[in-house]
């Protein structure tokens, strides 16, 4: 299964919330983060960028076999791996790349959570529309989602994980009604799971106010089975 996790807008949670997934789904048979933003490291706690990653896989084109992605691949706690985003700059991809990935990603049966940003290449959106779920997270503000609505994602997008933020009037049904999709989650932003980001440790200690409603999404995209409360 591929599941692309991406934002309208930058700042919203895309990276610590496609972290999270992996982390989480992991724990129950192993899994891979795919990123394309290069913001998984730091979230993650590594010490160093791995390198190359799978933006050089993308500029080798043709020349790349897919199983070169396997050789890529870094260990982060047991039963996760991460596919680094590398060096290459993102942008002079065609769009028959970001398919090419998408379809090497599916094609190895490991479940892979893709941070993909903004989505804002064309290569990236099509590597978008092969995965089999794409999962927009949006902050209750008005500007978020007025770029949400004119994305060309949106077209193809699954659900929405809403970050909450204390203060803002905007929630998930105004977010439903705005956008079409359903809120498969909401997130409280809470200074817990800053803290656990921060301090590189939210592989060993993700905060229950992030795993909670992540466990629930991930069960209804049917990547984990729910808890019994």
């Amino acid at each position: 299964m591929l599941v692309c996790f991406w934002s309208p807008k930058g700042g919203s949670g895309v990276s610590v919330v496609t972290a999270a997934a992996g982390l989480l789904v992991a724990r129950n048979g192993g899994a891979r983060i795919a990123d394309l933003t290069g913001d998984q490291p730091a979230v993650l706690g590594l010490a160093r960028e791995p390198a190359p990653g799978v933006l050089d896989w993308l500029a080798a084109g043709g020349d790349a076999p897919p199983e070169a992605l396997d050789r890529l691949a870094a260990e982060i706690s047991p039963g996760l791996t991460l596919l680094p985003a590398g060096d290459t700059p993102p942008s002079p991809f065609d769009p028959d790349s970001g398919a090419a990935l998408a379809a090497a990603l599916l094609d190895s049966g490991v479940p892979t959570f893709c941070d993909a940003g903004r989505l804002e290449y064309p290569w990236s959106q099509a590597f978008a529309e092969i995965a089999d779920a794409n999962v927009a997270v949006v902050r209750g503000c008005y500007l978020a989602l007025r770029r949400a609505v004119g994305h060309p994602a949106l077209a193809f997008t699954t659900g929405v994980v809403l970050v909450d933020e204390h203060g803002r009037s905007l929630r998930g049904r105004d977010v439903e009604d705005v956008l079409g999709v359903p809120v498969l989650a909401t997130v409280e932003a809470r200074a817990t799971t800053a803290r656990a980001v921060d301090a590189g440790v939210l592989a060993t200690r993700m905060p229950d106010a992030l795993g909670r409603p992540l466990r629930h999404a991930l069960a209804r995209l049917g990547c984990l089975e729910e808890r019994a409360a």
